[in-house]
Order: C-alpha cells, then sequence, then structure tokens
C-alpha cells in the first residue's frame, strides 16, 4: 500500500516518484492513519485520507499541549524541576506513586501529575490557549484536568490525525509563536531518541463504546528538514506503543529514521 497523495490541497509528495512512500509493513493491515508533513514545504502525505480527518480523543498526546502552555505561562520551568508531588494517593501505575520532573511525568505518562498543571493553568487561560492553538474542537466541557481523557458516556474534546500532525508542524515552523526555552525544553522532554521526537496515547475505553485508540504524535529531523507526523491506531488491546513502532517501521523503511 502506497501513502495516499490526495489532500485538500493536492500537494505532491516531498519524496521522489521513483521510491515512493510505503507502509506495507507498517500497519500490516491494521486499521489506522498517518499523517506526514515536510514543515518546510507543507507537503503532506496520508495514508487513509478519510482515517486521517476522523475526530477521536487526543489522550496523553495532549501532554505536548499541557507542556507548552505550563511553560509559556511559568508554571514550568525546566525539564529536569520538580513538578509534581506525589499525593500520597496509591494508583495502579506504580512509577505515578512517587514525585516527578517534569521529564519523568511526560515520559511516564503520569495522569495525576498533568491534571494537576491542568488545574494550575486554569480554565480560562487553558481555553485561551486551545483556541490559540486551534486544537481540535476545543471542548473543555468534560472538565478542566480531563478534557482530552475518554470516559465512557460523556464527550472529550476531539482532534484528528490531520490536525494533530498539523498543529505539530506549527511548533516546529513557528507558526505557532513560542519562547525559545518553551522549544528548548519540549524538545528534552519529547525525545526519543536523536532527531525523532514524540509523545504516545492511548485508551481502552473510547466514547460510546468505540473501539481502543492508540496515538504517536511528534516529529522527525532527517536530511536537513523537519517532518510532523500523527499516527493512530485503532482495534482491539491496541496502545500508543503499537502506534509508535508503527511510525518508527515506517520512517525507517523510507529513511526517515
Amino acid at each position: 500500500m502506497l501513502l495516499s497523495l490526495v489532500c485538500a490541497a493536492a500537494l505532491a509528495s516531498p519524496f521522489s516518484p521513483a521510491t515512493p512512500f510505503s507502509v506495507d509493513n507498517g500497519f500490516a493491515g491494521r486499521e489506522g492513519a498517518f499523517v506526514l508533513i515536510d514543515c518546510a514545504t507543507g507537503e503532506t502525505l496520508r495514508h487513509d485520507p478519510a482515517a486521517c480527518a476522523r475526530k477521536l480523543p487526543p489522550c496523553s498526546t495532549f501532554k505536548i499541549w499541557n507542556s507548552i502552555i505550563g511553560l509559556e505561562e511559568g508554571i514550568i520551568t525546566e525539564a529536569d524541576a520538580p513538578f509534581w508531588r506525589w499525593d500520597g494517593v496509591p494508583r495502579s501505575n506504580e512509577a505515578w506513586n512517587q514525585d516527578q520532573t517534569v521529564r519523568s511525568a511526560f515520559a511516564l505518562s503520569c495522569v495525576p501529575a498533568y491534571q494537576h498543571l491542568a488545574r494550575k493553568i486554569g480554565k480560562e487561560r487553558m481555553a485561551a490557549w486551545l483556541a490559540k492553538i486551534g486544537y481540535g474542537d476545543q471542548d473543555m466541557s468534560s472538565g478542566l484536568d480531563q478534557f482530552w481523557l475518554p470516559k465512557a458516556g460523556v464527550k472529550p474534546l476531539f482532534i484528528s490525525a490531520d490536525e494533530q500532525a498539523a498543529r505539530m508542524a506549527d511548533v516546529v515552523t513557528g507558526r505557532l509563536p513560542l519562547k525559545e526555552h518553551t522549544r528548548r525544553v519540549l524538545a528534552q522532554i519529547m525525545t526519543v531518541k536523536a532527531n525523532f521526537y514524540g509523545k504516545t496515547g492511548s485508551t481502552v475505553q473510547g466514547y460510546q463504546g468505540t473501539k481502543a485508540l492508540g496515538w504517536f504524535v511528534g516529529y522527525v529531523e532527517s536530511g536537513g528538514k523537519t517532518y510532523a507526523f500523527a499516527c493512530m491506531l485503532r482495534g482491539e488491546g491496541v496502545l500508543g506503543t503499537d502506534a509508535r513502532e508503527v511510525t518508527e517501521r515506517i520512517l525507517r523503511e523510507n529513511g526517515l529514521l
């Protein structure tokens, strides 16, 4: 299966037509979406354009934006500075039952730490930032500290893979004006490996009984260029780590990683 070049602006592939971008060994028949944007030209590649446009909860990929807002508002300082003091409440994820830095909370996807951050940001500032960013449908009705998290019977914020990749490209290109300090710390906490940055997101409980969902959103630097991406998988037992593996496989097999 070749990555579709069908998009609103009918953009051409940033890759040589002689070596079309392939996702055959990435998705391996699984349901999902993949969007890749050349941040220099805006050229966009899509696997399954309909799936790329489908709006779904961002899950823990919103930690990218929660971190950005916290940094811009001066609530977060440095990647390894104290961020959240464990509240003593035991949680099923043992790694969350300890104090966190920004780096550790991001890597561990520590939900209570980022819920605490959202409450410190506050409803008005959060809403203003979602509007400034243009983040999905900007729906915070399910609660300031949980609107990005799926919950049975409660509509969360929705965003598509197209939008996830486009908003990431806005950060990389500077279309979303951010402090240099914010960019530096964000890159530190998002680093997966050299020149590869991202955040997973997962849910086994979808809104209105939808399928389990896995996200991986970020960017990659390769050959002097930067590409923003968003990968989404849906199906039984799917996790964000699966979406990350799909992304790594696709990028590696196409010479970008």
